[in-house]
């Protein structure tokens, strides 16, 4: 089993602003950690030619969304608290507004699997109803992928 991951962020500004521009100018470095980070899988792209290109959709303009795939819980958790990535996360203050709602939720996929956008906030809007569990969590509450593949399909767990 592989580790999906799906984080969004209410930017300040339109991502063209003047106040937006140093976020958007590390997009293609951090990025570039990412891509060549051990334990990497995928990432939702808008643009392969256009590396500060973002992920455009229809859930409002001002969402940012990053959502990726990783061999492991270690991997990703490498990624974001022991690389360079860790600097541009600690201003992200500068950049978005603060969210009241997790924004940020995790569940397991079969090798090979890629998961839709839609399935990434599908698995969001449990974590935000239901809190975590099986089938969407967080590093806080994390569940193992032993774990989610020994109960059933519905199961729910409920704190």
């Amino acid at each position: 089993m592989h580790l999906a991951e799906l984080n969004i962020a209410h930017l300040r500004a339109p991502i063209d602003s003047p106040q937006l521009a140093e976020f958007v100018a590390l997009l293609e470095p951090v990025n570039a950690i990412a891509d060549q980070a051990p334990g990497f899988v995928w990432r939702l792209k808008e643009s392969e030619a256009d590396p500060t290109a973002t992920v455009v959709h229809d859930y409002g303009d001002y969402l940012l969304v990053n959502f990726s795939v990783w061999e492991s819980r270690e991997s990703l958790w490498n990624y974001i608290y022991r690389s360079p990535h860790l600097e541009v996360l600690r201003r992200r203050k500068e950049w978005f507004l603060r969210m009241a709602e997790p924004y940020t939720v995790m569940w397991w996929v079969p090798e090979g699997h890629i998961p839709s956008l839609a399935e990434g906030m599908a698995r969001l809007e449990r974590l935000r109803a239901e809190g975590p569990g099986p089938e969407a969590f967080t590093f806080k509450e994390f569940y193992a992928s032993s774990e989610a593949a020994s109960l059933p399909a519905a199961a729910e767990v409920r704190k």
